[in-house]
């Protein structure tokens, strides 16, 4: 299967150019770090304002985005993110986008059904979970760590596009974006009993490392635990990209913060715009 996030141009973006294709008037898809105001371990395109960057270089990065997508700077809107798996619907766009003191409060996912309503969340590892629904345009983003992974946020996504917009699992779309992979996430056995309970079958995202350790892939626990949700694999879209591998391109907590160090975050976004239809 080709990679579904593509570079598009000069851009600093990764689209996710079969949905966009398909479906006039949306856009969706994922930030490189490049091509941004960032300055040292943020440079250059840092989408996060919690991580301690000059919130004045996190603004103009988001503009920037905004301009490359084609949707007002007015239409972002992103959440406090803590790991969780709780979702939010989202009815008017602008929340969180120059500040911390208005974003959507202790949620990992958000959607909608509006146009003109650009939602975001961020990144620097933890995995990007995109859903959309053809029949209702009801469109979704869920920011999935471990912990959201385990706690089935991909789950709860999906039984809110039931609730709000009736959709039919099995014809929504999803798609999952760069993150770290199964090569690079190491984990201990703390994390590792709770992914033995997260889904029928987690062992396809389980190999051994050294003793008392794990490689854990969390796009295939999730692609698992979609499956149990009524997702049909034939309506996923899984990238390659690993956050991890490719410091290049993306900021990896694994791999560049630690004790003294800071990294940027990455931001996945979707969105239908006002002036086009689906």
């Amino acid at each position: 299967m080709r990679e579904p996030f593509v570079l598009e141009g000069e851009k600093s973006i990764l689209a996710l150019a079969d949905w966009q294709a398909h479906f006039p008037g949306l856009v969706a898809g994922f930030t490189v770090r490049l091509g941004g105001e960032s300055e040292e371990s943020y440079g250059s395109f840092n989408m996060g304002l919690h991580v301690g960057d000059d919130p004045a270089h996190v603004i103009a990065n988001r503009k920037k985005l905004a301009e490359q997508v084609g949707m007002p700077f007015e239409a972002w809107t992103c959440a406090d993110q803590v790991h969780g798996n709780r979702v939010c619907q989202v009815t008017a766009g602008g929340a969180g986008k120059e500040s911390l003191g208005d974003v959507i409060a202790a949620t990992d996912g958000l959607f909608t059904q509006q146009k003109g309503v650009l939602l975001t969340s961020f990144y620097a590892d933890c995995v990007p979970l995109y859903f959309l629904d053809p029949a209702s345009g009801a469109i979704g983003l869920a920011h999935a760590g471990w912990k959201g992974t385990v706690g089935r946020i991909a789950e709860e996504m999906v039984k809110a596009l039931q609730t709000h917009y009736k959709a039919k699992p099995g014809d929504i779309r999803v798609a999952i974006g760069p993150s770290i992979g199964g090569c690079c996430y190491e984990v201990d056995e703390r994390i590792m009993t709770q992914v033995r309970t997260s889904a029928e079958n987690w062992k396809t995202a389980v190999s051994a490392s050294t003793e008392g350790k794990y490689m854990l892939d969390l796009r295939q626990l999730n692609t698992e635990i979609l499956r149990e949700a009524g997702i049909s694999r034939a309506n996923m879209l899984v990238t390659d990209w690993c956050t991890s591998c490719r410091t290049d391109l993306f900021f990896s907590h694994r791999k560049e913060a630690g004790p003294g160090k800071m990294t940027g975050r990455m931001a996945s976004y979707i969105g239908w715009k006002e002036t086009e239809g689906r």
